[in-house]
């Protein structure tokens, strides 16, 4: 379907046309149409299904009518998770209002310094393109105003609640008018997004187009197994310097690899750029722009650039750093093979990664094929046991767990074709079942001890006067049984008298011996006191540790 037939006026048909688009893709074709009537619309579109005209030219389509409300604040607002994607945004609402009067665009994202633009907002300003971040600055400022404000977008919704946005997208949706249009594009409608959605829009379109990239995409995909990191960067090394190479985007994790990469590249000799969130929005401009330019070969970035940026010449995507999403990967490789070119995606994976690559396939329904390159095969296997070659496995190779069986039922957890023993031990019996576990006297011997009679336990001591003083068995060990010769078997022993402890004369008794002793502590001198010291001396501190006041602290011990 063509352009001219979705409704649009010929002032914006114009633009579209001089731009170089003639024919509507999917997503055009069904939101254009039923955003021209005004209603809230959700739709879901992967990358590069041509979602950006498709909110961009019904919302400038609704400027030609003069505002209801007047006021320097924008009409349309769209909110984008990334700086570049911001960018982006904008430089096609120029290129689709060119041909308007007096249309005034506004770039509002962080890393850019306020004064640009708080001079664009000093001015009526038909659409404003921001980040999410910086538009809550600006709004706490009250440099902005939404009473004329009729269509808001929210762009990459999903991106936007990944990030952390979900508050900073609420806040802004509750200072827009409530009589507005609301436009919410999205890889998934489901989840937090579908929550979202319900909240800020009402009586909503819905409109679904294919999430995954098409089978018939001329994007090769590629995927190298490495042993460890040296091995990772002799492989990016080798698929730099392929001559089909022309310019390449090598993702990786963290910011910091994204700079230690760059860095190890610019020593090998190739033109390369680092691009992070870190940077300020100048230098990362820069960086785009020598791209765009050509002169950088070699793009080193983290996630903020898997979206947003579209330069025609980029050949090869490589994923350095599995991303840990799968639709990031589809965004990722969605950087090369843009406007119906080819592009080839290489993706490195560690060898405990295999839950990574098969969680991508599932994601977009298609193989990854195993390459190798020559001399730089990998020396280890991957642990999910995927064959390091794009050719079948054969039922004779290792079988990865969770394999099925050769009757074809799924193999369940620790099934075993024979019980096997722990150790040196026999299996217990042919059952496999714990009811019999207990005491066994035959399953395992006791060392030397013998087997447990059926007689009646008892009482040891009563046994040992029965059976007499040789049959008592030993309880110490190896010591052998006292005779007669031992120290203290001659001497006689005299049995206890009865201890009355009613009577008078033992509590007597015992009230001399506590006098007794209490007057020996107290005569007692604390070392070796000279003998000829005065009695009306201080009493030195006592060693008893007992109580009182006599007792050395530790401060006192250990002052000197």
């Amino acid at each position: 379907m063509s352009f001219s037939e979705l409704g649009l006026d010929p002032l914006i048909l114009k633009s579209v046309l001089t731009a170089g688009y003639e024919t509507a893709t999917p997503v055009q074709m069904q939101a254009i149409p039923a955003a021209l009537t005004g209603r809230d619309l959700l739709v879901s579109s992967h990358t590069g299904s041509g979602k950006t005209a498709a909110f961009l030219l019904p919302s400038i389509q609704r400027m030609l009518a003069e505002p209801t409300v007047k006021s320097m604040g924008p009409r349309v607002l769209v909110l984008t998770p990334t700086r570049e994607l911001a960018l982006q945004v904008e430089k096609a609402a120029m290129t689709y209002g060119k041909d308007m009067r007096r249309f005034r665009t506004a770039c509002l994202v962080g890393g850019a310094p306020y004064g640009l633009q708080l001079k664009r907002l000093s001015q009526p300003v038909d659409v404003v393109v921001a980040t999410p971040g910086r538009l809550i600055d600006h709004l706490e400022r009250g440099k902005i105003d939404f009473s004329r404000l009729e269509v808001l977008v929210l762009d990459e919704a999903d991106r936007m609640l990944d990030m952390g946005f979900v508050d900073d997208i609420k806040a802004i949706a509750a200072r827009c008018p409530a009589e507005r249009q609301t436009l919410l594009f999205s890889a998934t409608l489901d989840g937090v997004v579908g929550n979202l959605a319900r909240e800020l829009t009402r009586d909503a379109q819905r409109i679904e187009i294919e999430a995954v990239p098409h089978k018939e995409s001329k994007i090769e995909q590629r995927l190298l197994f490495a042993d460890n990191m040296d091995h990772k960067n002799r492989l990016l090394d080798a698929l730099l310097r392929d001559v089909e190479m022309v310019q390449a985007i090598v993702f990786a994790s963290t910011k910091r690899s994204t700079e230690e990469i760059s860095d190890l590249l610019a020593d090998s000799g190739f033109a390369s750029d680092a691009l992070h969130g870190d940077m300020q929005q100048g230098q990362r401009n820069r960086a785009l722009q020598r791209l765009r330019e050509g002169r950088t070969k070699v793009l080193v970035a983290t996630d903020v650039a898997a979206r947003g940026i579209d330069v025609a010449s980029i050949s090869h995507v490589i994923n350095f750093d599995l991303p840990r999403q799968a639709e990031d990967y589809v965004h990722r490789i969605g950087r090369t093979g843009r406007a119906g070119r080819t592009g080839i995606a290489v993706s490195f994976a560690g060898m405990r990664e295999g839950g990574l690559v098969k969680n991508i396939e599932r994601y977009t329904g298609n193989r990854i094929e195993v390459h190798t390159l020559p001399g730089l095969e990998p020396t280890q296997k991957p642990a999910s046991g995927r064959p390091l070659s794009g050719r079948p496995r054969s039922n004779n190779g290792p079988r990865s767990f969770g394999d099925k069986r050769p009757d074809g039922q799924k193999r369940s957890f620790g099934e075993r074709s024979e019980p096997r023993s722990y150790g040196d031990r026999p299996p217990r019996g042919d059952s496999r079942d714990n009811r019999d576990r207990g005491y066994r006297a035959d399953a395992r011997p006791g060392g030397d001890r013998p087997a447990r009679s059926d007689a009646p336990r008892g009482n040891r001591f009563e046994q040992a006067a029965v059976r007499g003083p040789s049959d008592v068995p030993r309880m110490t060990g190896d010591r052998p049984p006292r005779h007669e010769g031992f120290r203290g078997a001659d001497v006689p022993r005299e049995p206890n008298g009865e201890v009355n402890g009613n009577s008078v004369e033992y509590w007597e008794k015992r009230e001399r011996e506590a006098k007794a002793k209490a007057a020996a502590a107290a005569t007692r001198s604390y070392g070796n006191r000279a003998p000829g010291a005065r009695a009306g001396a201080a009493q030195p501190r006592g060693n008893d540790n007992r109580g009182g006041t006599n007792r050395v602290g530790v401060r006192g011990r250990f002052k000197d």
